[in-house]
């Protein structure tokens, strides 16, 4: 067979006005002949192709593709213009700036030099030193990977020297060190392609690059090379097959149903080693199909081979080839095969006719390599890789990775995403060390079909991530009045570990903030570990982020959107669970949460505390022994606790002494009873509670994972005792100077505390206001019923009455209208104002807090005169205002005046 193959530059349109390199090579027989020109104009390109191809139509079969080697232009070398793999812009290389980082690199350079900061690469562990990780790059380069870089202790890490890994190269110094950094991401999987950097430039692996490739595949690579001899040889065979193909593909669309037939090429099978092939052959192959020789003289000339490339020894037809519709009605041995034309009309995916084939549970397919079969399911993920599209195929047994192939970097079945239930058909593979399907079929289910399989799904995940009871931590009657909403709020958690979709983690920047989520971090982590088998995977599937206040305002709201928003379109990460733990509950977060339910982001909201029944109807679960109307008195540490306990049982042993931390004084008997049972008595407990809110203030937006964990569970009393003396000290010498200017009120036989928080409290040192004004209010409140920190245009109420904020503000702005008086945190007793109206908000408030501090301690003053206590409420209620008295003026029935 002789072949004209001809191959110019893949831009060669962008640049018509110049001169284009072309480079013509003759195939035939055992010689093969190459002839490069510069055409002067890419018009007369067209013309210098036709002129040969006439010459030589009758004898050889004419070929065309575009080069992808560095070509000539004018009098220039010129890289080839791509298109980026992931996106298709047009690009120097293969991937465009803006997704460089989602990529990883495999350096086949000898030199720093070539290295390109920012990007990740392919890396063996070389070994270890005090300072960090030696990680080679290629034969010639190593890297250090910084212990400061990594996210884990050095002493942590299971790296061992031959080990495979991915870092980023940070920067390249003068001198030729190369500096590392941590990537997140340690399986080929996690990127969304992967490219070769080879002598300053970039391109797809192709087959020789994949170490991956089957034993069969080699060995006809093997038997093709021992046939030929030469390199010629060895061309000449690789057209003659492309040939092949390409003859298929002319007489399938020679068909009377060209659509049935386009279909059927499109389902073709495509191998692992095809997926990653290089983009001239892939480009070969698809032009063969278009552009061809005569076809009224190669289709009997080629028929005879289409019947032998399509039927085995035992007449069976090939799965991986198209059969022409005029030669599929028979085999060899007289079987008939069903005309796909003509039946694919006539049965629906997923039931018993669509396949002889019966449905196989991903959780099986270990013991079915090699064989091709059939799963229904939903699709987690779809992700776009270099090569193939992946799609994630979740069933109620398991999840599994099905490519589908149509070039590189082209998105197959464009129309299927996730969340759709589909039917898939094809073979099983093993691709470095990890199960994959390469897709044959792929289709959406609808009707029963999917019905039946979203049943199946929905029963197995309610099996498996819903725990069977409750069993509070205790014994507290509170934790067991809420059995529903604790295993409503358990069941999602874990059903998110099992959904592969990452827990982030919102709470208070408190010590009793942080344990609560340190609760909730002991019981899924080992959960995580379990579904999987990435070294980090911890860090990537759970996060916590604290918040300085408890109100989840649109400012943490925005900031958990954006990451959430990146982290799918960069990363394909499923939708996160947002947890809130002793934040969310009340109206003032509404915002916050509305924007995340635009996202359709999970929120389970759990809060010991204070709710509204608005919330309830804006999350998808809501723990709230408030709204639930219990008697006792919960920390947000112990009801999360007991939270941990219902989603990992397990654990149970290692939090048990979690609640006692949780409460500043007065922890009920049975959870001090508990930690004393666990090695941590009252002096312990008090440390840690100490210890922890120290640490809390410091860097409040970060989790601190590793030394929460050390003080709560690893620490042998050392590092408590000695972050606890620190907390002591600071918190002292605030109070010594906060009590020397204390301001004491008295109205209506109420005395209350003032302080200036902005004159006498340190602004940008520990301890926050909050807990200042909490300790001051312990220590005096044997006198003074209500402490008051007043700032610019903010203070904070404490009373030994549980009186409720709202009511507060809501009465005192209607005193001082011009004030803007309005709640900004219920559970931190926050009101703000206009900072113009300072001393009339204050006295507002004072004055409001007097009068309701009656009505809710039950005074034997309200008790005498009964008509004045119903006044009072009256007022609350309508927005009366009592008429004032002085202090020596005895009491009386006066009548009550309307605002």
């Amino acid at each position: 067979m002789q072949i004209i193959v001809f191959e110019w530059p893949a831009w060669a349109g962008s640049f018509g006005h110049q001169s284009v390199w072309m480079r013509t090579t003759l195939l035939a027989g055992d010689c093969s002949l190459r002839y490069e020109t510069t055409i002067p104009s890419l018009g007369l390109l067209g013309d210098f192709i036709g002129l040969i191809s006439r010459a030589f139509l009758q004898c050889y079969l004419i070929r065309f593709r575009w080069t992808s080697t560095t070509v000539l232009v004018g009098s220039a070398f010129v890289q080839e213009m791509g298109a980026c793999i992931i996106c298709g812009t047009s690009v120097d290389g293969r991937i465009c700036g803006s997704h460089e980082e989602d990529v990883v690199f495999d350096f086949r350079g000898n030199s720093p030099d070539q290295l390109e900061s920012n990007r990740f690469y392919h890396g063996e562990v070389d070994g270890y030193a005090d300072f960090g990780v030696f990680v080679d790059l290629s034969s010639n380069v190593t890297g250090l990977l910084h212990r400061s870089e990594l996210d884990r202790r050095l002493e942590s890490l299971e790296w061992e020297p031959g080990d495979n890994v991915f870092i980023q190269v940070t920067n390249v110094r003068d001198n030729g060190n190369i500096d590392l950094a941590w990537s997140i991401r340690q399986s080929a999987r996690e990127f969304r392609g992967e490219l070769v950097q080879e002598d300053g430039t970039t391109r797809v692996p192709d087959s020789d690059d994949d170490d991956s490739d089957s034993e069969s595949e080699t060995d006809a690579d093997t038997s093709s090379s021992a046939n030929t001899g030469s390199t010629a040889d060895s061309a000449v065979e690789s057209d003659q097959e492309s040939e092949s193909s390409q003859t298929t593909t002319s007489e399938s669309a020679s068909q009377p149903d060209p659509d049935s037939a386009g279909e059927a090429q499109h389902r073709s099978k495509s191998h692992g080693d095809a997926a990653q092939s290089d983009t001239d052959s892939i480009a070969d192959t698809e032009s063969d199909g278009i552009t061809s020789g005569s076809p009224a003289e190669s289709n009997d000339e080629d028929s005879s081979e289409q019947d032998d490339a399509t039927a085995t020894d035992d007449g069976s037809v090939d799965s991986g080839t198209t059969v022409p519709a005029s030669d599929a009605s028979s085999t060899d041995d007289g079987d008939d095969v069903v005309d796909t034309d003509e039946s694919e009309g006539d049965f629906e995916f997923g039931s018993e006719s669509a396949s002889d084939t019966d449905r196989v549970p991903v959780a099986s397919l270990d013991d079915r390599v090699g064989d091709t079969v059939r799963v229904e399911g939903e699709i987690a993920s779809a992700r776009q890789t270099g090569g193939p599209t992946v799609f994630e195929l979740r069933d109620e047994s398991g999840v599994v990775d099905c490519a589908a192939f149509v070039e590189p970097g082209v998105r197959a079945y464009p129309d299927i995403d996730a969340g759709d239930t589909v039917f898939l058909e094809g073979e099983v593979e093993l691709r470095r060390e990890e199960l994959q399907i390469e897709a044959d079929e792929l289709e959406v289910l609808d009707g029963t079909a999917a019905e039946a399989v979203t049943q199946r799904l929905t029963d197995a995940m309610t099996d498996r991530a819903r725990p069977s009871d409750v069993t509070p931590v205790g014994g507290d009657e509170t934790v067991e009045s809420l059995p529903e909403s604790l295993l409503d709020a358990a069941e999602t958690i874990r059903r998110a570990i099992f959904q592969d979709r990452p827990i982030v983690v919102r709470h208070p920047a408190s010590a009793d903030g942080y344990v609560a989520g340190a609760a909730i971090e002991r019981a899924v982590l080992p959960l995580v570990r379990e579904e999987h088998s990435e070294s980090d995977a911890e860090y990537h599937y759970f996060t916590r982020r604290p918040i300085e206040e408890s109100v989840y305002d649109m400012d943490d709201a925005t900031n958990d959107t954006s990451r959430m928003l990146q982290n799918r379109d960069r990363h394909d990460e499923n939708l996160p669970l947002f947890l809130l733990i002793g934040t969310g509950s009340t109206t003032e977060s509404a915002d916050g949460l509305a924007l995340l339910d635009i996202y359709d982001a999970e929120r389970v909201v759990v809060d010991a505390s204070v709710a509204d029944p608005e919330v309830a109807e804006t999350v998808n679960v809501l723990v709230s022994p408030d709204l639930a109307d219990t008697d006792g008195t919960l920390s947000n540490g112990a009801l999360a606790t007991n939270l941990a306990s219902t989603v990992n049982s397990e654990v149970s042993g290692d939090i048990e002494h979690l609640p006692a931390v949780s409460y500043w004084e007065s922890p009920p008997e049975a959870y001090t009873t508990l930690a004393a049972d666990a090695g941590y008595d009252s002096g312990r407990i008090a440390e840690l509670r100490e210890a922890i809110a120290l640490e809390a203030y410091h860097q409040s937006y970060q989790d601190k994972r590793e030394l929460i964990a050390d003080l709560l569970f690893d620490d042998d009393g050392d590092l408590a005792r000695h972050v606890a003396e620190q907390f002591r000290e600071k918190l002292d010498r605030e109070i010594d100077t906060a009590v020397k200017n204390l301001q004491s009120v008295e109205v209506d036989g109420i005395e209350a505390s003032v302080l200036d928080t902005d004159a006498f409290t340190h602004r940008f040192d520990f301890p926050p206001k909050t807990l200042l004004l909490d300790e001051l209010h312990r220590s005096n409140r044997d006198t003074h019923s209500v402490t008051l920190g007043v700032g610019t245009d903010e203070l904070y109420l404490r009373s030994t009455a549980d009186l409720n904020i709202r009511d507060v503000a809501e009465a005192a702005g209607e005193q001082v209208p011009d004030a803007d008086l309005e709640v900004a945190d219920i559970r931190a007793g926050r009101i703000e104002f206009l900072a113009g109206e300072r001393e009339a908000a204050e006295n507002a408030v004072i004055d409001v807090t007097a009068d309701l501090f009656w009505l809710t301690t039950g005074s034997p003053v309200v008790q005498c005169v009964p008509e004045r206590a119903r006044a009072r409420r009256s007022w609350l209620l309508y927005g009366m205002k009592p008429l004032r008295r002085r202090q020596d003026e005895p009491y009386d029935d006066r009548p009550w005046a309307i605002r």
